[in-house]
């Protein structure tokens, strides 16, 4: 199957997300700002809305 760069860029994102430990995550969300978790996890203030909307989802 073919695919797009589009679609290999979005893949790639997804992927950079996953060295986030979930639980230590979900923990750390409750008290803490979007600014604060992105410094922590070492992730962008977008990933951050992104990893918030998909555990959500859960």
């Amino acid at each position: 199957m073919r695919s797009s760069m589009r679609q290999l860029s979005l893949h790639q994102q997804s992927d950079q997300m996953f060295h986030v430990d979930f639980h230590n995550f979900v923990e750390k969300e409750q008290a803490n700002s979007n600014l604060e978790l992105a410094s922590e996890f070492g992730l962008s203030l977008r990933d951050v809305r992104t990893l918030k909307q998909k555990l959500g989802r859960n």
